[in-house]
């Protein structure tokens, strides 16, 4: 996988990566006195549906991580978790539910009600 860093608001990316994402990213780095936190999202087994999304900081990226820059803020993606998440979008959504990063993946064949897991 390419290292590359490409910036959703430029170039082709493998995923998209909102505005609205980056600027809670930008806001929870701040919080945390952290620079150099980026934001990790991955797939694991597991969830009511097979497979589950996953989001954690990290201070630096892997080697064969693809990495998707907005607004200064890196979102992260390793190998095994990016052809899962082709095409996929990275949100933030606040509403009377409450407030979450939200994945829309057109991937995904069905998804569980709360929407941190899905199946192919």
């Amino acid at each position: 996988m390419n290292t590359e860093v490409v910036d959703t608001a430029v170039g082709e990316a493998p995923l998209i990566f909102t505005e609205n994402a980056a600027n809670k990213v930008r806001s929870l780095i701040e919080e945390e006195g952290n620079p150099d936190l980026k934001l990790r999202v991955f797939i694991t087994g597991g969830g009511c549906s097979g497979f589950q999304y996953g989001f954690m900081f990290e201070e630096s990226a892997q080697e064969d991580d693809a990495q998707v820059e907005r607004g200064g803020v890196t979102l992260l993606v390793d190998p095994m978790s990016i052809q899962y998440l082709e095409g996929a979008e990275i949100d933030y959504k606040e509403d009377i539910t409450g407030a979450q990063f939200v994945i829309r993946n057109p991937m995904a064949a069905t998804t569980c009600g709360c929407g941190s897991s899905f199946s192919i």
